[in-house]
């Protein structure tokens, strides 16, 4: 689906350089989500030439400065869903682990479509007290094209207090869901090792520059 593809890369794009700001407010998921935004697009500028010229470096890029602050293990588990209580408790940290390396593999490949987009911010709302789950509308702005309309949902750490990403609706349908019902079929099909193997080998695909692009 092309949304999805969009979802990633503007997820991508925007938390990408995380740590490169020392001064990111982690506690306010809109704060957050400004501060990424403004620092992600000069740092991919900066270094385009050494990116192109190496992108298997992209993954690196993303194991640092991106997954760190992406819930996977949450993500992981909601798309397990009603799977979780029949599978194996190692068979579900196998997969952990191999859903890992397909985000890691799947942000770094996207982020080879940045062309200098930009991006609208939804006006900040109070957070109410107790809230952890929240759900922050974006545009993505393009040049002669319409703009993509995505929320970005993320989720309060009751330890730390910090926010981290780990869902995104766009068109209606929820990333999560989507992999849930694509990936749910082949699980009981063909068991939970199964899907793992396979998110195992995708997780290994080069990273790859369109030509022209």
């Amino acid at each position: 689906m092309k949304w999805i593809t969009s979802f990633c890369a503007v997820m991508g794009l925007m938390l990408v350089s995380l740590s490169a700001s020392a001064n990111i407010d982690k506690t306010n998921p809109y704060t957050m989500m400004e501060q990424v935004g403004n620092s992600t697009f000069t740092r991919l500028k900066e270094q385009q030439n050494e990116l192109r010229q190496q992108p298997e470096s992209l993954k690196q890029v993303v194991e640092d400065e991106f997954m760190p602050y992406v819930n996977y293990r949450y993500a992981g588990l909601k798309v397990l869903g009603n799977h979780l209580k029949h599978a194996k408790r190692e068979d579900v940290s196998e997969f952990l682990v191999a859903f890992r390396a397909y985000l890691v593999t799947s942000y770094a490949q996207v982020l080879t479509q940045y062309k200098d987009q930009q991006i609208k911010y939804a006006p900040h709302k109070p957070l109410k007290e107790g809230q952890r789950i929240v759900a922050i509308p974006v545009e993505i702005l393009q040049v002669s094209r319409p703009p993509i309309k995505i929320e970005f949902k993320w989720r309060k750490d009751k330890r730390s207090g910090e926010w981290q990403a780990f869902d995104i609706v766009a068109e209606g349908i929820s990333l999560l869901s989507s992999k849930q019902s694509e990936w749910g079929g082949k699980i009981r099909s063909n068991g939970l090792p199964a899907v793992t193997k396979e998110l195992t080998r995708l997780a290994q695909t080069p990273i790859r520059y369109e030509k022209g692009k």
